[in-house]
Order: C-alpha cells, then structure tokens, then sequence
C-alpha cells in the first residue's frame, strides 16, 4: 500500500490526504491520482477566481483598465489609512488578494490568446507559400504579424523623418539658388550700367574730337536755329529734330539699306535669267539645254544666298510686319519660262500681222480702184 500527500495552494489553507488502493507493483497509480489532483484545483480554483470577481463587483470578460478603476475605488473605502468610515484591514486584505487573482487571470487569458494566434498563425504558415509572408507591410520585418506590424511602423516613421529632412534640404537649396540668381543679376545689372556709362563718355569724347577737328562745319544750317520737325505735341521735338538732320544727311537705318539691297539684287537676277534664256532661243538644242541647266543651278545657289540676307534682316527690322519671306529658286524659273514663252508668241503674231499687211496691199489698191469706177459709171 502507498500513501501520496498532495499539498494544495496555500490561498486554500488545507491539506487533503489521498490513499492509494493497494494494486499490483506494475500498475502506476500516479497518474491518476495526479489526474485526480488537478480536477480538484481546477474546480478549487475557478471557484476562487469567480468570487474574487463577485467581490471585486466585476463581470468576466472585463479590461485590464476596469479592474484597475475598481479596485481604486475599493482602496478608497476600506484602506486602513483611507480615514474613510467603511474602513476595513480584513476587507481590504480580501479585496487585495482578490485583485492579484483578477490580474493574473487576465493576464493568463491573454498569454493563452497571443499563443493560440501564434499556434493558429504557425498552421497557416507552413501550408502558404513562403513568398506570401512578405505580401503585407511591404515586406518590411520579420517575426510574428504584431512584431512586423512594430517594426512596419518603425520603418514609416523613420521615412517620414528622412523625407521630412530631405524637403527641407530642398527648400534650403531652392532659396540659396534664388539669392545667388539674385547676387548675378545685380552683378550684370551694374555691369550694364558701367557699360552705358562708358559708351556715353565714349560717344560724347567722339562728338567733341570731332567738332574740334570741324567736321560738323559743313552741315547744311550750321549756326541757324533748329526749327520743328512736328507740330504734333505727342512727338519728341528733340527726337524728330535728330532723325530729321540724319535723313538730310544720307543717313539710313540698317534694315532700311538691307531692304533695298534685297529688292536689288532680285530684280537683277530675274533680268538676268530673262536674258539668259532669250539668247538661248527657242527650241533649245542639246548643248542650249544643257547651258540652261547650269544657269538655272547658278540661279538657286544666288537664292540660296538671298534668302540668308533676308533671315539677316528679319532680326533686325524693328516692325514684324515688315519682315520678309524666302524666295522659291523653283517658282522664279517657271515665271521666266511663262515670260520667255509669252514674249516669242507675242513676237510670232507681230510678225503675222505684218506679212499679212504687206501681202494684202496691192489688192487693196486694185479693190478701191474697181469701186471707183463704179461709182463713176453710175
């Protein structure tokens, strides 16, 4: 026979003495007896955890911050040094104790959740495909989902601080780009006006030289009284005074000299390309073509040359109106065609009239002769 002693929990201030049956040696009786055991401090104890709630006036399934408020509340009352008239040392004994089962139940509770979602999550990640862990939290982290979630959230804040950092590194450069655009600015502003200053001085020392070595003494009106240019009072007299003594002197503007250089030269290269084509006749021969050919090529190339004249002068026209427009090489040398063609039909009709009229003019004579006879007769 054996005798087995099972000392419960002290909260439970008892001893409970379990006699074994006498069995055979190969039989083990412990396992029950344990078994046994530990139905009886189950049941003990989920009947203590049940009054301490009961006497904590709570409900289970309760939050950790309800509990706490509670037994706040409680200590107030029956505290022994509260000065409260319900104070109590064994009341708030029990009411200690109670709390203590209330924590370590909840926190119990809680332990066996956190295990039950590893175990759950452990399942579940060993039938999905691997890759698929990484799926969430942008593969940020390692671990459990709460601890990827921590370290998901630590990520983000450590982004935020470097774009934070890198928009203000923007912002310190975008300024120190605007004061050196500002610093360069002033810098060709004085420039240019030292340069101004330099090209009056220049033009005023120029004017001066020049009057002492009397070069203005042959200009028409020297020593008379400049008179009004304009009697409009929206003009500048002194303006039109100018422009007045340099369009009496031969001055022109460069885009007016450019203007008529290029209407110049057009109109000798079409005269040109007339000539060339009626001293070649008509019909060509062979050779004649083959002259022609190398004229109309000299043609395009001198085109070619005016029209770069002409970009020339659109940048410097003052007036957008007044801007030109290219020349086609193709389009002038089917107007010489039509010109050249015209002129030897008008040349060929010229010529039948003529012959026509020397033809015709001794029957004229006879014809008048015979109507005057008999006009006679009659």
């Amino acid at each position: 026979m054996k005798w087995l002693c099972v000392l419960l929990m002290r909260n439970i201030q008892c001893r409970i003495w379990i006699c074994s049956m006498l069995i055979p040696k190969k039989c083990n009786p412990a396992p029950h007896c344990f078994d046994y055991g530990c139905r009886l401090l189950s049941h003990h104890r989920s009947k203590n955890i049940k009054d301490s709630y009961r006497l904590l006036k709570l409900q289970e399934g309760c939050s950790l911050e309800d509990v706490r408020n509670v037994y706040r509340d409680l200590a107030k009352q029956y505290h022994p040094d509260s000065g409260s008239a319900s104070a109590d040392s064994a009341t708030f004994i029990k009411i200690q104790e109670a709390y203590t089962t209330v924590l370590n139940d909840l926190t119990e509770k809680m332990k066996s959740r956190e295990k039950a979602e590893d175990e759950e999550e452990d399942r579940l990640k060993s039938k999905a495909p691997q890759h698929r862990h990484y799926l969430s939290f942008e593969g940020v982290g390692y671990g459990t989902p709460s601890q990827r979630q921590k370290q998901y959230t630590q990520f983000r804040v450590d982004r935020a601080s470097e774009q934070v950092m890198e928009y203000r590194k923007q912002v310190m450069e975008r300024q120190l780009a605007m004061n050196e655009s500002m610093l360069a600015k002033d810098v060709r502003h004085s420039k240019k006006a030292k340069i101004t200053q330099a090209i009056e001085r220049l033009v005023e020392d120029l004017i001066q030289e020049s009057m002492a070595k009397g070069d203005f003494d042959n200009l028409s009106g020297k020593g008379k009284p400049l008179r009004k240019f304009s009697d409009c009072p929206h003009i500048d007299p002194m303006t039109h005074n100018l422009n007045r003594i340099l369009i009496d002197n031969g001055y022109q503007p460069e885009w007016i000299a450019m203007q008529k250089e290029i209407r110049e030269t057009i109109e000798k290269l079409r005269k040109d390309m007339v000539i060339s084509r009626k001293k070649l006749g008509n019909p060509m021969t062979p050779q004649k073509e083959k002259q022609w050919k190398e004229v109309c090529e000299q043609f395009v190339e001198n085109i070619k040359t005016l029209n770069k004249r002409i970009n020339d002068f659109n940048l410097v026209v003052p007036i957008l109106s007044r801007q030109m427009v290219h020349f086609n090489a193709g389009k002038e040398i089917a107007r010489v065609q039509e010109l050249h063609t015209t002129q030897v039909e008008k040349k060929n009709e010229h010529n039948t009239k003529d012959s026509g009229n020397k033809s015709d003019g001794p029957l004229g004579v006879k014809t008048s002769f015979l109507k005057w006879i008999t006009l006679a007769l009659k």
